[in-house]
């Protein structure tokens, strides 16, 4: 029978997947390399047809139970060989409860701290219905410029890897079939976080020395934590475009690169290449099948060539049946063949609000924040502040429910989260008085902010001239005893497809922080951004400099917890800082020069900049606290 009490084990599995694909058609099999995502392209009556006709193995997007539950419902009453679907998401740092953001979440460099998101992002997400979800992201990243520096763990290999592997191992728990447990799918494939420029998608051009050293070992570590599940556990995920083109071509592919020199037992996915590699896209396809490409995300090449392919011999049926196979293994690891619904439970469980306030898990999310952030600058003890002064809160991101959780933030709900401005309300109460003022637009460049809004209006205008602005924000300082200035970057400039060749703080923010210090009021800066920052004139006006990132749900709490000295900060850098986009990269874990520069012996022919410092602003590792230690 298809369904029953499998037992979850790799000889057992083996049996069942040989005996389902001699009942498979060629379309069958073609059916479940197809990972479908709901939305304009694919609407859901189209879907249904899909399901009907055997041509959808798993969907992506679809985040609630009442709408997984229907998707499921149809396999079972429409489709022939009823194979379940599985469904995956992004929840990279929490589902409804959300997360600092990955490149935070480094800052703790605690394990535990890793293993609570994994765990509640896994319980929520699960909860959902979800099986899957595409994360952690390991990529190595030593360029700020990239949007997506913010999903991964940082600039360093051991960290990555650790903090990667933990992440799975508390995703996944004892099995990803345990009601609570998903699938985890590590991405994206290896030195997408290399791209030439730090433009998104770009090119690739490394030795093999450096990608096997520093670039592919958190996959591995990921794969491994996995492997103990078999073929299901970790997933290798083949992202980006145009890079590595002889990993991308047909000789050297994610097949032999994964296997034979790791070992990965795994399900790779291809999503949205196009390498120029091929002839045209039936030439794509049979590379990409050949090659271990065993889902195809979003397009519908699989459908349209491999009956063609198959039939001409350009693609055999062992390696469609390979390829079929990889994916009914993970659906078989899950416990689809057990229980359809086992991430759905009875549908009398399904929640009347799905977002509903008791489905979070506030208390976890504000210890993992605090954890996050990094103090940067302490002058004079600028910090902690005293509850009884009178705060003025300033800036475009101090009140900002959508910025505060970061991009990536899965199901979360920004009218759930705490601000900045919110928290420090808070943790005042009836001591002192907070004051509140916006002083600026996130930006004032039009072109940026067009960028930001061409899918929705994820940056709030302000139609006040930026004079005006300003002078309301000083007024605000003057009558203060000290000014708190959130700034940074608004989530949507650290994302994916969300490069910057200029990353330094927004010119309308530069504008407001001089006014601010101009006043003469101490001036703390809250950084609110997914990347690491330029941040020298900031640093010589700021007296003190606290990291916040993207904090999430809990993070303006969290903050306040800091700033207010109810939490002693202890949170490094993941990441360099440099002093200028001219030193990318700059990471701590360079190879030694033959020509060092030496300060105390000046010598004109050495590794230097002559019009800048060597070293990085704030280097990787680097963080303050309120103890002082002797």
């Amino acid at each position: 029978d298809l369904f029953g009490n499998h037992p979850l084990t790799p000889e057992a599995r083996d049996a069942f997947v040989t005996e389902l694909l001699k009942k498979m058609t060629v379309d069958e099999k073609i059916g479940q390399l197809r990972l479908i995502s709901v939305g304009p392209d694919n609407p859901k009556e189209a879907i249904r047809e899909m399901i009907k006709d055997g041509q959808v193995g798993a969907i992506f997007n679809t985040v609630t139970r009442q709408d997984i539950r229907a998707m499921q419902d149809q396999v079972m009453e429409l489709s022939r060989l009823k194979i379940p679907l599985f469904f995956a998401y992004d929840v990279l740092h929490g589902q409804r409860t959300v997360f600092p953001i990955s490149l935070g979440l480094a800052s703790s460099f605690n394990l535990d701290a890793v293993k609570t998101v994994g765990r509640v992002s896994a319980y929520e997400a699960a909860d959902d219905g979800l099986n899957m979800t595409w994360a952690p992201m390991v990529d190595v990243s030593r360029d700020p410029r990239w949007g997506r520096a913010s999903e991964g763990f940082g600039e360093d290999t051991y960290l990555t890897s650790t903090m990667g592997k933990t992440m799975v191992e508390a995703m996944q728990g004892k099995s990803p079939a345990d009601r609570y447990s998903v699938m985890t799918s590590v991405k994206h494939f290896a030195a997408y976080g290399a791209v030439e420029g730090g433009k998104e998608y770009n090119t690739v051009d490394m030795s093999p020395q450096r990608l096997f050293n520093d670039y592919m070992p958190p996959y591995k570590a990921g794969l491994d934590a996995g492997s103990r599940r078999g073929d299901g556990g970790a997933e290798l995920a083949e992202r980006h475009a145009s890079h590595l083109r002889f990993l991308a071509a047909e000789r050297c592919s994610a097949r032999p690169v994964g296997l034979r020199h790791h070992r990965f037992r795994s399900r790779a996915i291809k999503e949205l290449i196009k390498h120029g590699t091929a002839a045209d896209p039936e030439d794509a396809v049979r590379v990409a099948l050949k090659s271990g490409i065993n889902m195809s995300m979003s397009d519908e090449y699989y459908s349209k060539y491999l009956p063609g392919l198959i039939k001409s011999g350009k693609v055999t049926m062992a390696e469609l049946d390979d390829a079929a196979r990889h994916v009914l293994n993970v659906k078989y690891d899950m416990g689809l063949f057990n229980d359809p619904y086992s991430h759905l439970g009875p549908k009398e469980s399904d929640p009347v609000d799905t977002n509903a306030e008791s489905r979070l898990h506030r208390k976890e999310a504000r210890e993992v924040a605090r954890e996050s952030l990094v103090l940067l600058k302490n002058r004079l003890e600028t910090l902690p502040l005293k509850k009884s002064a009178t705060i003025a809160v300033v800036g475009p991101l101090a009140d900002s429910k959508r910025d505060v959780m970061g991009s990536w933030s899965a199901a979360g709900v920004a009218d759930q989260s705490v601000t900045v401005l919110t928290g420090i309300k808070n943790a005042v109460g009836e001591n002192g008085k907070v004051l509140y003022a916006k002083g600026a637009n996130v930006t004032s460049d039009k072109g940026i902010i067009d960028f930001l809004n061409q899918y929705e209006e994820a940056v709030k205008v302000d139609p006040r001239s930026p004079q005006e602005m300003i002078d309301e924000a000083v007024q605000t300082a003057k009558q203060s005893d000290v000014v708190v200035a959130v700034v940074g970057e608004a989530q949507g400039m650290a994302h994916e497809a969300s490069s910057r060749t200029d990353i330094t703080i927004p010119q309308s923010q530069r504008d407001l922080i001089a006014a601010l210090k101009a006043t003469g009021k101490p001036l703390v800066l809250v950084l609110m951004n997914g990347r690491p920052l330029a941040l020298v004139k900031e640093d010589q006006q700021a007296d003190a400099i606290l990291e916040t990132w993207f904090a999430g749900t809990e993070g303006g709490n969290a903050i306040a917890d800091v700033l207010f000295g109810d939490y002693n900060p202890s949170g490094k850098l993941p990441m360099s800082f440099p002093r200028s986009v001219g030193q990318i990269p700059v990471y701590y874990s360079h190879l030694n020069t033959g020509r060092p520069y030496n300060a105390d012996k000046p010598n004109k022919y050495t590794s230097r900049y002559f019009d800048e410092a060597n070293g990085a602003l704030y280097p990787f590792g680097y963080g303050l606290s309120y103890t002082t230690f002797t």
